[in-house]
């Protein structure tokens, strides 16, 4: 399929995981992709799916977390790539503590990069939509724990909750201009991420080696697998495509079933 053929998709945290792909499913089906993430392997990362897969990828770092960065980001994503007709707002981070433990950087952070970052993107994406007339697509990745908040995590949970309802308010005001708004629950899925929480959740939630308390909660998945970025991307794709033209203001989960509402 090439329903994004010459359509300029920006991604944030595309270098890797989740994002990564997203990214490339955007690119395989003839978008321009643009790819913002804080780490400075990020050009290299754009370089590397372009080689992949022929198609026009453009990375730039950035921290989503400052608005003026955010603005020079659009700014030359559109430059390069040409007017912006989907914004997939996938940066994140998660720490993990006990109540007591939780640090207040800590909770700025989680909050700052997961809530005001999908904000500050989307209200970006939103003016060039306007500006260009364009009925724009914007995905934001929420999380499992927008669904239900996981021990040791507080501040994560929040920080996910509120992009659901961020994305049901701009998906409200945004609906009459054609443009819509949705979110992704990922579940567990094969990233470094998860790789984190499997160590980290692991020491404190009991003697799990490598690897060991993840194969515990992948058991606990009716489809009896993790997920892959692959398939997350392909989620995202058909929210961003002419097929969910009449689809705002949703949430969808994307876990093999492993919460089911």
């Amino acid at each position: 399929m090439q329903r994004f053929s010459g359509q300029t998709v920006f991604v944030s945290g595309g270098n890797k995981g989740i994002g990564l792909g997203i990214a490339r499913r955007f690119a395989e089906e003839g978008a321009n992709v643009a790819i913002a993430a804080l780490e400075a392997d990020t050009p290299d990362v754009a370089s590397r799916l372009a080689e992949d897969t022929g198609a026009k990828v453009f990375g730039i770092r950035l921290d989503v977390t400052k608005a003026a960065e955010v603005r020079q980001a659009y700014a030359e994503a559109e430059a390069r790539l040409g007017p912006l007709s989907v914004s997939v707002q996938n940066a994140g981070v998660i720490t993990i503590a006990k109540v007591e433990d939780l640090s207040e950087s800590e909770w700025d952070l989680n909050l700052d990069v997961n809530t005001k970052g999908v904000f500050l993107c989307c209200q970006e994406a939103v003016s060039r939509f306007r500006a260009s007339g364009t009925k724009g697509r914007l995905v934001n990745t929420a999380s499992g724990q927008a669904r239900q908040g996981f021990i040791y995590t507080p501040h994560y949970a929040a920080s996910k909750f509120g992009v659901v309802g961020l994305t049901q308010s701009l998906a409200k005001e945004l609906a009459k201009e054609g443009i819509t708004v949705n979110a992704i629950c990922p579940g567990i899925i094969h990233t470094e991420m998860w790789d984190y929480n499997d160590r980290v959740w692991g020491k404190m939630l009991g003697d799990y080696g490598p690897g060991e308390l993840m194969a515990e909660w992948v058991d606990g998945i009716p489809m009896g697998r993790a997920g892959t970025p692959a398939e997350v991307g392909a989620l995202v794709a058909f929210l961003a495509s002419a097929d969910a033209a009449y689809i705002t203001g949703q949430t969808i989960n994307i876990d093999g079933g492993l919460i089911m509402s």
